[in-house]
């Protein structure tokens, strides 16, 4: 049996998982917003449950930055198809654990394990990505499966508070992980292997792929260079390689600034109860999601226009960042609700359009032995700067004033863009050192 544009196939079941992956970790930050962090502590005003809540938050990023740097290792080690199913298999398990969490510690050690597990998707994308796209693709497939980060911020919103008029939150966590365990099926049936050895991918297919990954002629005197795969000091030495670490660092933040905060700003910022927040919540993330599209699309158009690697990436990154400053220095005082979801929509915009980008990096830079390796560092990075920005909320937004958050992601945006500029010249395959 051959299957037809097998690599869409494949980059759809990812963004599946990342739709996925997002619904699980937002149950929490809905759910508690509306009833649970009210069951669980009735005697705390709402800066005392925020501060809870920012600590068990703060633990599933610790552990999601731990994750990145496993799980990358773990995908050269084991592959892209056996690696989702460890980490999507454990996530979900995570998540109906939390039906038992009774407070803190409870909490604490099943968002940890939740963390560690979801880490596994995006060095696993970037992985598979490498794989089973020729680099003229790559950002667009970048684009498509972090649009379902996008997708599941939308959906999962507005489903979890639905979910919430109807059954208890422990009942909701025990659904919501069921859904991941389902995934699992069509995942191990259709990817079996890569596509230079899949039974199932079209010769066309199999020969557009590979030979579109050739970063230079496939001679006996460049081989070793088109093979470039340093091991981790070497890679670390590379200014380059802490130029994707600092941006990662810099850029991420800013996307959990909302991902965690966005039920608890228009719970707090609004009243909102559980309703206000399933008819506004979603709206920032229809922004994300056209971003995510936008940001690939953009970079495909460019390099068929005939922009080098070099000039798309920069430019793409450049505009997204852009678009972020002037909004997030707006949400100082953004007036009503809509107004405030419309900003958060056009700051999502720009995150991944600058995003889809950032993640390409490594696979520009390195061997697809290296690229799950750099991804996972770069992805430890950014987790443990969001970690610090996500323990630091509930204290910069004492009595509802959110203006100190947003000033922070605003200059990070800046930070971002200038490590790309500074410690990456030229975005290009790198060569061993002589």
């Amino acid at each position: 049996m051959k299957v037809k544009n097998l690599r869409w196939w494949v980059i759809a079941l990812i963004a599946l998982a990342t739709i996925i992956n997002y619904i699980d970790r937002q149950t929490m930050n809905v759910l508690w917003a509306t009833s649970m962090g009210e069951d669980l502590y009735p005697e705390l005003d709402a800066d005392g449950r925020k501060a809870i809540y920012g600590t068990i938050s703060g633990f599933f990023i610790l552990a999601y930055a731990l994750g990145q740097a496993i799980f990358g290792k773990i995908f050269d080690w084991v592959g892209t198809r056996i690696g989702f199913a460890l980490s999507i298999g454990v996530w979900s398990i995570a998540t109906a654990l939390h039906a038992f969490g009774q407070g803190v510690v409870s909490l604490s050690i099943f968002r940890s394990l939740l963390g560690v597990a979801e880490a596994g998707n995006w060095p696993g994308a970037a992985k598979g990505n490498a794989e089973w796209f020729p680099s003229k693709e790559r950002a667009l497939a970048q684009g498509i499966f972090n649009s379902g980060a996008a997708i599941g911020g939308l959906v999962s919103i507005p489903i979890i508070a639905y979910l919430a008029v109807h059954f208890s939150w422990q009942a909701i966590f025990v659904i919501v992980g069921l859904i991941g365990l389902l995934w699992l099926i069509p995942w191990l049936i259709l990817v079996k292997c890569p596509p230079k050895m899949h039974p199932w991918i079209t010769e066309e297919e199999r020969d557009y792929i590979l030979t579109g990954q050739k970063t230079t002629p496939a001679t006996d005197d460049n081989n070793v260079e088109t093979e470039y795969a340093p091991n981790t000091k070497e890679m670390l030495s590379r200014k380059q390689s802490w130029g994707v670490i600092i941006a990662s660092a810099a850029i991420d933040p800013i996307w959990w600034l909302f991902v965690f905060w966005i039920p608890t700003y228009l719970a707090e910022v609004y009243n909102m109860d559980v309703k206000g927040i399933a008819l506004y919540g979603w709206v920032p993330y229809v922004g994300a999601m056209f971003g995510a599209w936008f940001g690939g699309l953009l970079s495909q158009n460019r390099i068929n226009a005939g922009w080098t690697i070099n000039k798309t990436r920069k430019f793409v990154i450049t505009l997204g960042c852009l678009l972020m400053l002037p909004a997030l220095l707006a949400m100082a005082n953004p007036g009503g609700p809509v107004t405030a979801v419309l900003l958060m929509g056009i700051i999502l915009f720009g995150f991944q359009t600058t995003i889809s980008s950032v993640q390409t990096l490594p696979a520009d830079m390195l061997s697809q032995k290296s690229v799950g390796s750099l991804s996972g560092f770069a992805g430890m990075a950014a987790k443990f700067s969001a970690w610090g920005l996500t323990i630091f909320v509930p204290w910069l937004t004492q009595g509802g004033n959110y203006t100190p958050a947003f000033v922070i992601g605003a200059s990070l945006a800046l930070i971002a863009l200038a490590a790309v500029w500074i410690l990456i010249p030229t975005v290009e395959p790198l060569k061993a050192k002589k």
